[in-house]
Parts: structure tokens; C-alpha cells; sequence
């Protein structure tokens, strides 16, 4: 997809797409949570590819649907002979960074080339690979692309959370409140800042939570609720 200024995006369908599949994500943020942490950006990503794909064909969107699909491949025995499986996490591991590897070299600057960067990050993240992980999700931040910059400054600060790294994940996150995107809003990203600070600081999360209670948008108010109610439950 040729690149659309903020304007464009915010007056076209394009753009509205985008809103409706964000916020299906935000609705089911808890159970995607539990679903796997990391590997749940991947459903952004794939929602995403399936818009582009019907909102322009070319062949950098191709190449992105192609990887997707060997992300979302199936892992051990097929019941179906006719349905591709991958027999190790290994291997479809070692396609997938072969196949969005591919589109980085081939498409820097575009949309599928920090896509593709962003899912070579999500996929190092479920492998274990912390430090792999890092490196493309600050390429993506640092790309200068605003909207998958804004995606990847929540996984990072996400993986620096997981590292003791409190402080630096909370500015990453900050700097997304007081700069929100068609992909991230404002809202959601005081969601994901509350979430990392409830270990350290319950108190302060508690205090950006409960203004989104009444949020007339129902997928923040009823996430603001839920995690809230999870605070309050006997550890």
C-alpha cells in the first residue's frame, strides 16, 4: 500500500477498517493475553494483512500475505493431507524469518517492510530471543513509520517489563499516550501502561484506570473495568 498521510487515513476507509479490527483486539485483550503473550500481535498483523489485501493488490501486500501465512502454519500432525503443517516450532520458525527477512531487504521504508520487521520481532519474542526481539522492534520505532512504530513501542516496552526494566517500558509507552495513532490510541496505550505498572505500582495503575471506566467507547471502559476487577481479586 503507497503510504497516506494522517488525513487521508483519518477520512478513509482505509483508516475505519483498521479502527474496527484495533478495537475486535482491544475487546479481547485478556483472553488474547492469555493466548500467548507476544504471539497475540501476530492477530493484529494478520487482520491487518487481510485488509490490505482487500484494499489494494500489489505485490509487496502478497509478499506479506505469503509470510503471514507461514507464520499462522499449523505446527505438528495434520489431520488433512491437503493442509501444510510444519512437524517443529523450529522450522516454521526458520521460514518465517526467511520469508519477512525477504521483505524487509526488498521493501525498506514501505508499510509490509515494518510489518515485516515488526513480526520478525514477535516472532524472536515467542522463540525466547530477547535480544533479536529488541533489535526489530527498535528498527521498527526508529523507521520513522508512526503507526507500526507506535505497535512496536508496546512490545518492547512489554519485553523490557519482563526484564526488570519498568521505567524504560513506561516511557516507551508514555511517549504513545502523549502521541497516539490510528493503530494505537490514546486510550489503549494507558490501558498497556496501567497493565505495567500494576506489579510495581498498583496505585498509580489504579489511578489511570479509573477514568476510562465511564469511557464511552465500550471496548476501553470494559477493559479498564475488567482489569480492574482483576486487581481487586485475592493474590
Amino acid at each position: 500500500m503507497d503510504r497516506l498521510t494522517r488525513k487521508e487515513l483519518k477520512s478513509d476507509r482505509f483508516a475505519l477498517e483498521v479502527q474496527h479490527s484495533v478495537e475486535y483486539v482491544s475487546e479481547h485483550r485478556r483472553q488474547l493475553i492469555l493466548w500467548g503473550g507476544a504471539g497475540a500481535a501476530v492477530i493484529l498483523i494478520a487482520v491487518a494483512v487481510f485488509i490490505y489485501r482487500n484494499y489494494q493488490h500489489t505485490a509487496r501486500q502478497e509478499a506479506l500475505r505469503d509470510a503471514m501465512q507461514i507464520a499462522n502454519t499449523n505446527v505438528g500432525a495434520s489431520a488433512n493431507p491437503g493442509i501444510k503443517v510444519y512437524a517443529t516450532a523450529a522450522e516454521r520458525s526458520k521460514d518465517v524469518v526467511k520469508a519477512f527477512g525477504d521483505i524487509v531487504a526488498k521493501y525498506p521504508g514501505s508499510d509490509e517492510g515494518a510489518v515485516a520487521r515488526f513480526s520478525l520481532g514477535v516472532n524472536a519474542s515467542d522463540d525466547g530471543n530477547t535480544a533479536e526481539a529488541e533489535r526489530n522492534f527498535k528498527a521498527v520505532v526508529d523507521s520513522g513509520n508512526e503507526q507500526y512504530g507506535s505497535l512496536a513501542k508496546l512490545s518492547l516496552a512489554q519485553l523490557y517489563a519482563s526484564q526488570g526494566k519498568t521505567a524504560e517500558g513506561a516511557k516507551l509507552i508514555q511517549s504513545v499516550i502523549d502521541h497516539p495513532t490510528v493503530l494505537v490510541s490514546k486510550e489503549q496505550a494507558t490501558i498497556a501502561l496501567a497493565e505495567l505498572l500494576i506489579p510495581t505500582d498498583p496505585q498509580q495503575a489504579r489511578k489511570l484506570l479509573e477514568p476510562l471506566r465511564s469511557n464511552p467507547r465500550s471496548n476501553i471502559s470494559g477493559a479498564a473495568i475488567n482489569i480492574l476487577s482483576e486487581m481487586q481479586k485475592p493474590k
